[in-house]
């Protein structure tokens, strides 16, 4: 009798081992660092529940609007929104360019610039993915003009509100002050973008072919969404704090969910690497001005008025921002500054609010960014990025500041 052949077991295909992002333990090192600090007694007690009652709206904020994000993209929401604005431009690469430009300078101007991050960057994403066009020219779009496209309300910045207030200025009259340096750095982004990304990367003949209407698979579900962005987005016009704007808004979409679609709900939406992070930031930032940082920033801000005094505001704040963070950089610095000099005072508010492009936690705009670039899986080159945001970096601020000057 003829044995029939077996088989041999098939091999198990080796299990992707689990690496932690570089990010993730950055988070996590500051996290312990800033925890160390409050309880070693190097940042005081006083201090440390000073800052941490600071940050919890800002914590609140970062968590909740994060979830928003995510469940909208799955809902649909920015997918509609891709497909409308590629239509809108009729298939020219150039139109489209200006289309995505205008609209993030918009929302950073009328809302502000983390919304911009949080909401706008995942509708040119979904963009690019349904135009099968590189990723990368629409997602820096986002997060320079968050930046740069974030100076001329007082709400389009948390820095803003904070200058304004510093320096005694109306919201009138503080966006007149601003209107200038606004729209060189808006101008110098818009360039930089075509040129340094757009161009490079646009389709043969600079067309493409517009794509249909996107269907959401759940229109009920895709309604709901949009409610919760809309709902958040008035709430921000109506001065409602940012945090309980986000927070209500994602409560209607999560009851959505969970009648539609629970499986989708779960711990993994959270954002912990980033709330990690902000919480170990602003304690390490805090202990390192008691140690030496006001000091060294009160150098560097020297006390030269007229232009040089303007330029070293606005080169300062630049430096602090992509250093630490552009909200402690602009604290440390008004710290040193005399309340009457409001110009010194909102040159350093221009290089806080332009400058901080070539590392991720630069601004909370540009971390936030990062996070909806990673869910998306999307990679922008990272060389690239920082060669190019630290040219924008370095002409926007001066730009600006220049502008400044000549309103000043």
């Amino acid at each position: 009798m003829k044995l029939a052949a077996v088989a041999p077991p098939a091999t198990p295909e080796p299990t992707a081992r689990w690496r932690p992002h570089p990010l993730d333990l950055v988070a996590v090192v500051l996290a312990v660092v800033g925890a160390a600090c409050a309880l070693s007694g190097l940042l005081p007690r006083a201090e440390t529940t000073a800052t941490l009652h600071r940050i919890l709206p800002l914590l609140l904020f970062l968590g909740t609007v994060i979830v928003l994000a995510e469940l909208t993209a799955v809902a649909g929401v920015f997918d509609v929104l891709a497909s409308r604005l590629a239509i809108a431009s009729q298939g020219r690469w150039a139109a489209l360019f200006l289309l995505c430009g205008g609209l993030a300078t918009l929302t950073t101007l009328v809302l502000n610039l983390d919304t911009t991050a949080v909401l706008l960057t995942p509708v040119l994403l979904a963009l690019a993915r349904t135009l099968r066009v590189p990723a990368a020219p629409l997602a820096v779009t986002t997060v320079w003009l968050a930046n740069t496209a974030s100076l001329l309300l007082p709400v389009s910045n948390l820095t803003n509100l904070l200058a304004a207030d510093r320096v005694g200025l109306a919201p009138l009259t503080y966006a007149t002050r601003m209107a200038l340096p606004q729209l060189v750095a808006v101008a110098v982004t818009m360039a930089l973008l075509w040129f340094t990304w757009w161009r490079r990367d646009q389709p043969t003949g600079g067309r493409f072919v517009p794509p249909a209407a996107h269907v959401p698979a759940d229109p009920v579900l895709h309604r709901t969404a949009l409610a919760g962005c809309l709902l958040f987005i008035g709430g921000i016009l109506a001065g409602v704090e940012i945090g309980l704007a986000s927070t209500v808004a994602l409560t209607l979409v999560l009851v959505g969910f969970a009648v539609r679609s629970p499986a989708t709900l779960r711990p993994g939406l959270v954002p912990v690497r980033l709330l990690l992070f902000v919480t170990g930031l602003f304690l390490v930032v805090q202990t390192l001005g008691r140690h030496g940082l006001d000091d060294l920033v009160s150098t560097l801000l020297g006390a030269d008025g007229g232009a040089l005094g303007a330029l070293r505001a606005g080169g300062t704040g630049a430096l602090l921002a992509n250093g630490v963070n552009n909200l402690p950089a602009y604290l440390a610095g008004e710290a040193v500054l005399p309340g009457g000099d409001a110009t010194r005072l909102l040159a350093l508010l221009i290089g806080t609010n332009v400058g901080p492009l070539a590392a991720p936690w630069a601004s909370l705009a540009t971390l936030l960014w990062f996070e909806r670039c990673r869910a998306a899986r999307v990679a922008v080159p990272v060389t690239r990025f920082v060669l190019t945001s630290t040219l924008l970096a370095v002409t926007g601020t001066l730009g600006a500041v220049g502008a400044l000057l000549l309103v000043s």
